[in-house]
């Protein structure tokens, strides 16, 4: 399934049109907490095993999106730099989400072993955030 994606300010435009797109942000607790494009709604897709320190799928990700979000909204899916958005993604896609897009290079932006930016991202642009829990 081809999942439809948007740049970081194609995203920004979006979501500063009259249009009504929603930011999710799958990202961890702490991630959001550090910055986060405003008003981003967070629910991660995965979380850190204290056990093992290894990133594990939330069985309860669909569910919990299905609870907040229509499956008519506009969505702009983002992470740190693009895979984890697009897992959420193809997994809304399927749950019958019409209107979901991800965001490639996400907050972050994707960058080589050198840390030169090959894809801009949210951050990177220099685009308002927040910080801090919500609320």
């Amino acid at each position: 399934m081809q999942i439809p994606e948007v740049t970081a300010e194609e995203a920004k435009r979006l979501l500063d049109g009259d249009e009504g797109y929603v930011y999710l942000d799958v990202r961890t607790i702490p991630e959001f907490h550090a910055g986060r494009a405003p008003e981003a709604l967070n629910i991660p897709i995965a979380q850190v095993n204290p056990a093992t320190g290894q990133m594990e799928f939330d069985p309860q990700f669909l569910s919990r999106v299905e609870s907040k979000l229509a499956k008519n909204e506009k969505i702009i899916v983002g992470c740190k730099a693009g895979p984890r958005s697009e897992a959420a993604c193809q997994l809304m896609l399927e749950a019958g989400f019409a209107n979901v897009y991800n965001m490639i290079g996400g907050f972050s932006g994707v960058t080589d072993a050198t840390g030169q930016v090959l894809v801009e991202g949210w951050s990177t642009l220099g685009y308002p955030t927040e910080r801090g829990e919500v609320g």
